[in-house]
């Protein structure tokens, strides 16, 4: 599979699922049936309550009442407990691979879990309308949009939804993952007591209802029937729009209404300027209006530009003067207080500075002032570019053009009412303002709930979305942040802008944003980042190198982030650990202490994620206390493959004494054309930090007989393999090393057993 942008191949044995079916007397093996799934392993060094148990909670309490109510289900229900999802899907392949009830399945709900709580959002729905369109119809508390599909390949990781609608069988279904309490997300602080209230209950009564639906509709049909119906409507395929609204109710529409409802904005657009020129309609003052909407609409745009980038200079200078990257991370209410008064000054700063200029001519025939008219043009030109960024979304294919297509729409008849309201009590007025605001309420309030929610989400998902490499990458993730408050700042007063910039530009407000923003800017400087309710995320891997005759060659632990505030951050603040490592007071690092990301194999592709690794020497006496034997590759036999000049390496791994295996991860590089995987497939070759070409495997799943396996090469160059394999068990020093960090970090600790072989 494709995961984190990098290709690997997956192999695994003896991973347990549990699955069981509901159903009435009456039913048949093969009735279609409603899949409901969730996954009860959790990630290393976590014990998983949020992520899922929560899930499993969701689904054990689902089928007691179902089995205990009055209720029958008509078509029945399978619950698939599944039990290697983070290892990259394993359990759901395995279901959909060789389960005998995979074929019934004619709708599957996966639960996941990004964080502790809040309500569940629907991320992923597809494929077509129905599920998404059932959702709408039942959900009891929805929370659901078409645009969270369009972004849900931008953040780390996946789901089973991928296995049940993409890779594997092409089932309808919805991903429904709880987002909020992200901080807690793959950490050691994922426990019960962190989980928000309300949230699997709330979780439990849209489950039932959903079940309820998909279980009573018409079209849940078997992958038989499916296949028969798609060949008779090859055109269903179709990714609807949809959205709730405070998460109250649902509106839903397909894509062909879409492609009319969403050109219409555009279409007002266009055909403004002859409204703006009547009764005396000609080419040449068709063109100058045009021209006037046009400048009106740059006008717009340079003053959303500018409430991105203004945010974006102040989060750089205030890291310039900043030892530490992030200082919003465990209190987002500073990136607010940072970004959002800057990101108003430059949406505000066009008004300040041209708040006269003569942005458009006095074409019209009547006898308006250019005051009027500016405004006119800077109504229209803020409503045109809502209204061809919709066209664009639309063209795209993408759902979240119902965003701007909202703003778009609201604004006519808030325009329409300040203009009634104007000719009566003046063109500046409270009340005609009252009369423009009031109308753009319900889309302000939807836009201010929407941003909000990304905001905070986006800012619980920086603790984990990488390290890249100095000096930039220091700066990214303010950046990121500061960029994205000023572009949802942008999108919630936008609209306001070309009625309101000329109350709101004044100098005295624009001083007094510029004060809460340096404000601001100061006290994040002097507030340290992590706390245990925002932990810092660290790996830590005790690295032993062994030859085939299990000697142990090399013994260090390598430490790496995955977010900005690097390695030398993190000794500084945790010295304990610094003088066991033996780290001086300075905190100067030469060249030979940091390592690269091919040290991390046996976390690939998390490894991608990884920079500015450290290494430090270890003990490696210890480790034969705990293991009598280290994992090694011997070759059983060299083959020579008919009728060509390949030849076929027959290899066999021991995985030796090790207690607690994860994962094993074979490195190939040479001349490989086939191997006895993966169906005899290979992944796309990847290369690290400039080395060779090569192949990963992923071995896991615990069992009694070693692993047998063929390497084929297509010519007499030798085949190399570097064999990694990540074990949970810890020697007892890294065991202390590990207890000597600051309850802020959060140390995601193993042992990792490495070997390399030609053959």
């Amino acid at each position: 599979m494709m995961f984190l942008r990098h290709s690997i191949a997956l192999g695994y044995r003896n991973h347990k699922n549990i699955a069981m079916r509901i159903s009435s007397n009456s039913s048949k093996d093969h009735h279609p049936s409603i899949l409901v799934n969730g996954h009860f392993d959790s990630p290393l060094g976590s014990p998983g309550a949020g992520d899922c148990g929560s899930c499993v909670a969701t689904m054990l309490e689902l089928a007691r009442f179902v089995v205990d109510s009055s209720w029958v289900p008509p078509r029945p229900l399978i619950f698939l407990f599944n039990g290697a999802e983070e290892l990259f899907l394993l359990g759901s392949h395995g279901f959909a691979k060789a389960h005998k009830w995979i074929d019934t399945v004619g709708a599957f709900i996966n639960l996941e879990a990004s964080g502790t709580g809040g309500l569940d959002l629907v991320v992923q729905s597809g494929p077509g309308s129905w599920p998404s369109y059932v959702y709408v119809q039942s959900a009891k508390y929805p929370m659901a949009n078409s645009a969270a599909q369009d972004v849900f390949g931008i953040i780390p990781g996946d789901t089973d939804y991928r296995i049940f609608a993409e890779d594997h069988g092409n089932i309808p279904g919805l991903d429904i993952i709880f987002l909020l309490g992200g901080y807690y997300y793959h950490t050691s602080y994922d426990t019960m007591e962190r989980l928000l209230p309300g949230s699997i209950q709330a979780r439990g009564e849209n489950m039932i209802s959903l079940i309820k639906a998909f279980a009573g509709s018409p079209v849940l049909l078997s992958a038989e029937q499916r296949s028969i119906e798609a060949l008779k409507n090859k055109d269903k395929d179709d990714r609807p729009i949809y959205f709730d609204y405070l998460s109250l109710f649902m509106i839903f529409y397909s894509r062909k209404v879409a492609l009319v409802v969403h050109s219409m904005p555009a279409i007002i657009f266009f055909l403004m300027p002859l409204f703006l020129s009547y009764p005396n309609i000609t080419a040449k003052l068709w063109l100058a209006n045009f021209l006037k909407l046009m400048k009106g609409m740059l006008f717009q745009s340079i003053g959303i530009l500018l409430g991105i980038i203004i945010p974006v200079v102040f989060a750089v200078v205030r890291l310039l003067f900043s030892s530490n990257a992030m200082g919003w991370f465990a209190y987002p209410y500073l990136a607010f207080s940072m970004f959002v008064p800057s990101a108003l000054i430059g949406l505000l700063m066009p008004r300040a500075l041209w708040g006269s200029f003569p942005i458009s001519q006095d074409v019209s025939s009547s006898k308006v002032s250019k005051e009027v008219l500016s405004d006119e043009a800077c109504f229209w030109g803020a409503f045109g570019l809502y209204a061809l960024t919709t066209l664009v979304y639309l063209v795209a294919g993408l759902g979240g053009g119902f965003l701007t297509f909202f703003i778009s729409a609201s604004m006519v008849p808030a325009w329409i009412c300040f203009g009634q309201i104007s000719k009566n009590f003046g063109h500046h007025t409270l009340k005609s303002m009252a009369g423009y605001i009031i109308p753009l309420v319900p889309c302000l309030t939807y836009n201010v709930y929407f941003g909000g929610f990304l905001v905070q989400f986006l800012i619980e998902k920086m603790g984990m979305m990488g390290s890249l490499p100095k000096p930039y990458g220091f700066f990214i993730p303010d950046i990121v942040v500061a960029a994205i408050i000023g572009l949802v700042t942008g999108w919630c007063v936008g609209p306001l802008i070309p009625v309101a910039g000329r109350w709101l530009g004044k100098l005295s407000i624009l001083q007094f944003l510029l004060q809460v923003t340096v404000l601001a800017l100061a006290l994040s400087s002097q507030i340290f980042p992590y706390s245990v309710a925002a932990p810092k995320r660290v790996l830590l891997q005790h690295k032993f190198a062994t030859t085939d005759a299990g000697q142990i060659v090399d013994s260090r632990y390598e430490f790496s982030v995955v977010d900005a505030n690097s390695l030398t951050f993190l000794f500084k603040n945790a010295p304990e650990a610094a003088k066991f490592l033996g780290i001086s007071s300075e905190f100067s690092f030469t060249e030979d202490y940091y390592s690269d990301k091919s040290s991390w194999v046996a976390v690939f592709p998390i490894s991608s994620l990884l920079s500015g690794s450290m290494k430090f020497p270890a003990r490696s006496d210890d480790i034969f206390l705990q293991y009598k034997d280290m994992p090694r590759l011997s070759i059983l036999r060299t083959d020579s493959v008919s009728k060509t000049s390949h030849r076929r390496v027959h290899l066999e791994l021991f995985l030796g004494s090790l207690r607690e295996i994860w994962s094993t991860v074979l490195n190939i590089t040479g001349p490989l054309s086939s191997w006895s995987f993966a169906d005899n497939r290979l992944p796309a070759p990847e290369s690290a930090d400039g080395g060779p070409p090569s192949y990963i495997m992923r071995l896991s799943g615990s069992s009694h007989e070693n692993w047998t396996f063929w390497l084929e090469a297509d010519n007499s160059e030798a085949l190399r393999v570097d064999l990694a394999v990540l074990d949970q068990h810890l020697v007892e020093d890294t065991r202390k090393l590990k207890s000597m960090f600051p309850s802020w970090a959060d140390i995601i600790a193993v042992s990792t057993f490495s070997s390399s072989y030609t053959f």
